[in-house]
This record gives C-alpha cells, structure tokens and sequence, in this order.
C-alpha cells in the first residue's frame, strides 16, 4: 500500500539542532551554546510570567495591541507597522513561505542563519548560498547571484554565527542593486549589541524604501532574555504587513510571552547594563583566546567565533572544555568545521572557557 507523502522539498530538509544544554554525568553544566542573554530574564518580566499564570485560561490579544504600542515606543516605530511572532523564525517562515516558494530562488551568505536554508528549501525555494570574504557577507557577490527567479535576500546583521556586520551605507548598497521585485529581509537578532556607529539595524532602510521591499526582524530571545518564551516581532511596510497578518494563526503569540516583553522593555537599566557587559566580556573572552594562540573572528554580538583551524582540533577543544562542564556550539553544520561559538556568559564563565582553552593548548596538538 502507498503510505502518504510529503512535498519531495520536504524530505530534503535537514531538522535544525540546537545547542545543547546537558551533560550526562556532570553536576555544573555552563551552557554557552544558544546566545542566551547572560543575566538571565529580567525581574520585571519574571513577575509578568508569574502574574500570568491567574490568566492562563484566557485567549491571548490576537492583534498584540499593547505589546506592539511598547515596541513602537521603545523604538520610535508606528506599531502598524509592526508584527510580533512566535520569535522571529515564525516570522521569518511567513516571509519566505509568502514571498517564494516553488519555481523561486532565495539569496543569502554562506555561513548565515540555517533557518533561512531550512525554510526556503520546505518552501520549494532554490536557495542560494554565497561565498563570503572574510566571514563577512559580500555585497558584490550577493548581487552576482541574484537571478530573474530570485524573491527573496536574507541578510543576518550582525551574522550568526561568524559575528561580522555590515554597515548601514553597504546594505543601502545591497538593496539599491536589487530589483524593486526582490524581497530584503534583514535579520537583526543581536542588534542590540552593537556599539559601532556605522550600524542600522534596518529600520532606517525600511523607511527609506519607496517599493515597500525591506523588512527586518528583531527577537526577546537575546538582550532581553526571553528566549524560553518564543517572541519576536517584524517591522515593515504596509503591504507586507498586510501579507504577514493574513497567513500567521490567529493567536501565534501566547498571552506570558506578550506580557514579559512588554515588562522585558520597561526594565529600567536592563539594556544598557547587558550590553556594557557584553562589550567588556567579548573583548576579555577574545584576548584571552587569542593570548592562548586561537584564531577568534571578530564579533558584534553576543559570542565569538573560535577558529581552531582544523576540524580535529576543534572537536578536541570541544571535548576539553565538555570535561569542564562547558558547552558551546560546534560549526561544523555551517560548513565552519574547525570553529567552535562561544555564547559571552557571566564574567565567571567567561573566565572558565578561558582556563580551560588555554590548558587545552598548552597541553599540545595531541590533546584530546
């Protein structure tokens, strides 16, 4: 008998794998695997959580009203404008599941967010993966590819996992190239942490776009420390506002989440103190890396790129620090083999991936 089959583009996708958060047999496991926020959820949000609990037997605001009215304030965004999802991936696969589909080609860097790769390739999309020059994305090159059936660009700024960023007047390049027709989506997950000045996370570029052909995505899940809760949030014109609101479900963002984001944005300091820490840590967690003789990308967000060069090594640093208790995250799923990702943790934690790198290479070639 013929058993039900999916879509044949279905079955040529590869179930993403998160970072891991355990170790069998370990009492202190420190997870720097997922770019989780390193003071945890912000006390504001926590008692939201918990006052929620009294409610939880009512449908969530399927519009998100208040939420979008704290995000467009924050901001100094029209909450119009404004879509909130179930993190930015949810978003993220709308736009992508919208906007391509089969017959279509999506564009995006070689080492970008496999989400992008992931949902395309279930959409029926071709997608397109463009080499990189030092880890960064290549504006020149993006454009090369581009083809008469490309829909959709997908642009991670700043990237995960390499860290690198492009500033604003490149991606006003990029999108200047790009055919009126072709879709921008910028991802700006780790905007936050940016401290150059030459950086937008998108909105500007949103805004300027007279074809109503750029979005970006933000998320909860990092600087604000909700990543537990799912929720994310899309600015964009008009019609693509349109589009999201008709094909996400009817209430895609639970009623907890929409009310630790609202509490996550009025924590006073909150920000500000997660991202002095965060310029401080990476750069320590960077030097002592490099002072241990590790190649380390430079970053923008909340983590950096190891580079131990060759694959074996890096899985044997890998295990080292898993003797530890420490987990980060392998790249050998982005085509980085000999990279390791390490999230910024606490100034503790930080200190501990740094001991034991350096024991790891002291100990020689042979270790592990």
């Amino acid at each position: 008998m013929a058993a039900p089959k999916p879509r044949p583009s279905i079955l040529a996708v590869e179930p993403y794998v998160g970072g891991e958060g355990t170790l069998p047999g370990v009492n202190r496991v420190v997870k720097l695997s997922s770019n989780e926020g390193a003071f945890g959820t912000p006390p504001g949000a926590q008692a939201a959580i918990a006052a929620m609990a009294r409610e939880a037997h009512r449908y969530p605001d399927g519009g998100a009203e208040a939420l979008r009215q704290a995000i467009g304030a924050r901001f100094g965004l029209d909450p119009a404008r404004i879509v909130v999802g179930n993190g930015s991936d949810e978003l993220l696969a709308l736009l992508i599941l919208a906007y391509g589909g089969e017959g279509t080609e999506l564009v995006m860097s070689a080492h970008g967010f496999l989400m992008y790769e992931i949902t395309g390739t279930w959409a029926g999309c071709r997608v397109i993966k463009v080499p990189e020059r030092n880890l960064t994305a290549d504006v020149d090159a993006i454009l090369a590819a581009v083809g008469p059936r490309t829909r959709l660009v997908i642009l991670a700024n700043p990237n995960n996992p390499t860290g690198s960023l492009l500033p604003a007047a490149e991606v006003a390049r990029l999108r200047q190239g790009l055919r009126e027709d072709v879709l921008l989506v910028l991802d700006a997950a780790y905007a936050e942490y940016v401290t150059r000045p030459d950086y937008d996370p998108g909105a500007a570029l949103v805004d300027a776009s007279a074809a109503g052909n750029v979005v970006m995505t933000r998320t909860f899940s990092k600087v604000f420390g909700l990543g537990g809760l799912r929720l994310g949030w899309a600015y964009a014109p008009p019609a693509v506002v349109d589009v999201l609101n008709r094909v996400r479900g009817p209430f895609n963002v639970n009623a907890a989440a929409m009310a630790a984001g609202i509490a996550a944005l009025a924590e006073p300091g909150w920000v500000e103190r997660s991202v002095a820490h965060n310029t401080e840590w990476r750069a320590r967690l960077s030097e002592g890396l490099r002072a241990a003789g590790i190649t380390v990308w430079p970053s923008e967000g909340n983590f950096v790129l190891a580079d131990f060069g060759a694959p074996a090594r890096a899985r044997a640093a890998d295990a080292a620090l898993r003797a530890r208790g420490l987990i980060v995250r392998a790249m050998g799923a982005y085509g980085l083999p000999g990279c390791l990702r390490i999230t910024v943790g606490t100034a503790e934690e930080c200190t501990m991936v740094i001991e034991a790198l350096t024991a790891f290479m002291r100990a020689g070639p042979g270790h592990g």
